[in-house]
């Protein structure tokens, strides 16, 4: 008993109780800095959601891939990744998946994920899966981009930070509080954020300013407006800043009576269940006054919509400043960018942010390169080895079948041919059928092609220029995947309007979409017009189109003010563009008539590349079927499937000698009518066009000889037809330029036959002596308008009821027809 009793007390020690608390405490903050509450400032995620990131990347949970019940993915990261409970994983898969809190999501959930007023339905009840801008972030963990660390007990492996190919501590923000830290850090836009990361790449020593053209400010999910930057630039500048949001809201015309607030956007993180109940609040207090009712009429399709009735006699502008006052209609959002910088706790500024994105990114594509460029040399040394063989073919099978067992074979082989160990084993187990002379043929082919990737990479790691125009090509095209309109306004404190810069070393989609939507604009149905020389406007009018006279319009399409059309290029995309941005169409003295006075070229409000034009317009909210006409005679009808994330996508898939002239509406009924150069014409049934996806090229629709192409077309409903007319323009040989138009035919859409596709059609006009090609084609409704090179409306012959006739004289030249 003595004995036992001196033992216990011999290892007994005296500890300092303070100094033991103190060690204690830091470990475990250092515990909850690291592991649970902060970011990683390279790929802007805490630990438990880049493990549930990179398990379902493991798991197989690609976008192309059916969803999995949420439990399954918990279990799978709490049993290998993340031994913190459940509800903490699930809190945080949740989170991912939630659009109204993140600008990008990163997990693709399928249930109720929760909304801003209410929770999120239990694990069982949910299904997950990895959303397309998630794969940005995963893509490349095979290629050693990234150092892995062991899991939790040694078991498994995990990536210590992400590839990230966009900046997301920025996109999408976070916030968390650890002990004796905290981070807020709101979401941006990833168009935005890109392109002020390109310019840091490119000029490292860059100041705010110049960062801040680029990236103006946050870009809350729900939208809202931001009035005031002084507190941005302090954060952005510091690390630390507020800034004001506040609801869009405006003045409407709500009842007969009754003028009102319409509330389309709320605050970051601001239900419309809290607002109603500070606003009933604020109501029976007094605060605000000169209400009569409340309305909430959103829906799924519609989106938000709070009304809010102004009683006769109160000014609504009055009223809604003491909403703004009172009521989480405005709220203040404090930013505190404290991230891990390797390790380390750093308050981070807009470009010390940028600049650790940037170096990660660097960092990754060299070590990506490194790996690809020792996978080709392997390869390439076993393919160097496979030839001797293929070369040397019965001396191998000699040497092979005269060897006591595959080691004294892998020695001789190596002895006799001068192989390596590698090559010589490669060689035993190659299966027969590949020593044939068409295999080696292959061989020497993919040996060219591995020498050709190794030099690649080795300049591209031989030179730090070459390096960095890699990082920000795939920047570049990471935001022309990703990017997507500016939702949040952004105002000075005087009420103007922040000006974004666009990016002229890496251009960005949609950049005219970053405007704030003037108040003074309500959302209600309108019609883009397109003009024959490429003139945008809008119409307030949506019933059936009526030309003025003299106005030549070569398209349009019906959707809302505050809503979205697509502009289709020459080389087959289509840019997505806001209707907000055009202005309304001129209108004449009577109010009653209206043009293209004033109106923007559509090819530069849609930011497009060198060398396009826009051949037509779409609304892409209607669902028809659209009908494309190319210079090579290919026609297409293409099923409304519109991607929603990005803002310039394909339509056709074109050749490189290829090119878009038309395209348009194409239901079943319709016609599809080409002209060619030689004065050919094509009239053929829409209906009988099997409908394709976005990529698909198309299929023949008119036979052209050598030489020639199609000049003009159009994709016309059956109601049209009747009243289409043909218009042709032939040139000369050797004329001035501008001069070579010599004469122009009119003639009724109704006297060329139906013909099926893949043929040439029949003779449209008769070329007069020196007359060599069609110079313009143009089909459409009667009466057409021609537009002289100078801009004047010019007087047309009558119609000629004759198919194959020659036409009559010019007196001036026609620019375009309409």
């Amino acid at each position: 008993m003595s004995n036992s009793s001196q033992t216990t007390v011999d290892h007994i020690e005296d500890i300092d109780v303070i100094e033991e608390m103190e060690n204690s405490f830091l470990e475990y903050a250092l515990s909850v800095i690291h592991s649970r509450a902060l970011p990683d400032a390279k790929d802007g995620l805490k630990p438990v959601q880049r493990r549930i990131l990179f398990q379902m990347k493991q798991m197989g949970l690609t976008p192309d891939k059916g969803h999995v019940k949420s439990s399954r993915v918990v279990g799978e990261v709490m049993g290998k990744l993340h031994p913190h409970g459940d509800a903490a994983i699930y809190d945080a898969l949740v989170h991912l998946a939630q659009p109204f809190n993140l600008r990008l999501p990163l997990v693709d959930g399928h249930g109720n994920f929760g909304s801003l007023d209410d929770g999120p339905a239990a694990a069982r009840y949910t299904e997950a899966r990895l959303s397309p801008a998630a794969l940005y972030l995963v893509e490349g963990l095979d290629e050693d981009t990234v150092d892995f660390v062991p899991n939790y007990d040694n078991q498994f492996m995990q990536p210590a930070v992400l590839p990230a190919a966009f900046p997301n501590l920025l996109v999408n923000g976070v916030n968390g509080i650890a002990v004796g830290v905290a981070t807020n850090i709101p979401p941006h836009n990833v168009g935005e954020t890109i392109a002020a990361a390109i310019h840091l790449l490119d000029h490292p020593e860059a100041e705010l300013d110049d960062l801040m053209k680029y990236c103006p400010g946050p870009d809350l999910p729900g939208g809202g407006v931001i009035v005031g930057t002084s507190g941005i630039r302090e954060a952005y500048e510091t690390g630390r800043g507020i800034f004001v949001t506040r609801a869009r809201a405006s003045i409407e015309q709500v009842t007969a009576r009754k003028r009102g607030i319409v509330i389309t956007e709320l605050p970051y993180m601001v239900g419309p269940e809290k607002v109603a109940e500070k606003l009933k609040e604020a109501v029976n207090s007094g605060k605000v006054k000169g209400i009569s009712g409340w309305q909430d009429l959103s829906d799924r399709k519609n989106g938000m919509r709070l009304v809010i009735e102004v009683k006769n006699g109160f000014h609504p502008e009055a009223v809604l400043a003491a909403l703004y006052k009172h009521t989480p209609l405005q709220e203040s959002f404090g930013i505190n960018a404290v991230a891990l910088v390797d390790g380390e706790v750093k308050t981070l500024g807009l470009k010390a942010a940028l600049q650790v994105f940037v170096d990660h990114r660097v960092e990754v594509t060299k070590r990506r390169s490194e790996f690809r460029l020792g996978k080709k040399r392997d390869r390439l040394h076993l393919v160097d080895g496979l030839l001797i063989a293929v070369l040397n073919l019965d001396e191998v099978i000699e040497v092979i079948r005269t060897s006591d067992d595959s080691g004294a074979a892998r020695t001789r082989l190596m002895s006799v041919f001068d192989l390596s160990e590698p090559q010589a084993e490669y060689i035993l187990e190659l299966k027969l059928r590949r020593l044939t002379k068409f295999s080696r043929i292959e061989l020497e082919a993919e040996a060219d092609e591995l020498r050709a990737a190794i030099a690649e990479l080795e300049e591209i790691l031989g030179s730090k220029e070459k390096l960095h125009g890699v990082v920000r090509t795939e920047l570049q095209e990471t935001a022309q995947a990703l990017s997507t309109p500016r939702r949040t306004a952004l105002l000075e404190e005087d009420g103007t309007e922040v000006a974004i810069s666009e990016n002229a070393e890496a251009p960005l989609v949609g950049a005219t979409l970053s405007a704030e939507v003037p108040l003074e604009v309500p959302d209600e149905p309108c019609r883009i017009v397109l003009s024959s020389d490429g003139l945008a406007a809008r119409l307030s009018d949506v019933g059936p189109l009526v030309r003025p006279k003299g106005v030549a319009v070569a398209g349009s399409c019906v959707t809302r003010t505050r809503g979205i059309f697509g502009a289709v290029t020459s080389s087959g995309f289509v840019v997505k563009l806001d209707a907000f941005t055009l202005p309304p169409a001129a209108t004449g003295p009577d109010g009653d008539s209206w043009s293209f006075a004033g109106a923007p070229h559509l090819a530069a409000t849609a930011n497009l590349e060198e060398g396009e034009t826009v051949v037509g317009i779409l609304s892409l909210d209607e669902d028809e079927t659209v009908g494309m006409i190319t210079e090579s005679g290919v026609i297409k009808r293409m099923r409304p499937d519109y991607p929603t994330t990005q803002n310039r996508f394909t339509i056709i898939n074109l050749e490189d000698t290829d090119q878009l002239i038309y395209a348009g509406p194409a239901p079943d009924d319709a016609q599809f009518v080409l002209i060619s150069t030689d004065a050919q014409l094509l009239r053929t049934s829409a209906g009988a066009v099997r409908p394709q996806g976005r990529n698909a090229g198309g299929v023949a629709g008119m036979s052209l000889k050598a030489n020639t192409k199609v000049l003009g077309g159009a994709v016309l409903p059956e109601t049209e037809v009747a009243g289409a007319v043909v218009a042709t323009v032939a040139a000369v040989m050797d004329a001035m330029p501008g001069t070579n138009q010599s004469s122009v035919k009119l003639t009724p859409l109704d006297r060329f036959p139906m013909k099926g596709r893949g043929g040439q059609g029949v003779r449209a006009q008769r070329f007069l002596k020196g007359e060599y090609a069609l110079d313009k084609a143009f089909v459409g409704p009667d009466p057409v308008v021609a537009v002289s090179d100078r801009g004047k409306t010019e007087t047309l012959p009558e119609l000629d009821e004759r198919r194959d006739g020659s036409g009559s004289p010019l007196k001036t030249q026609i620019a375009f027809f309409g």
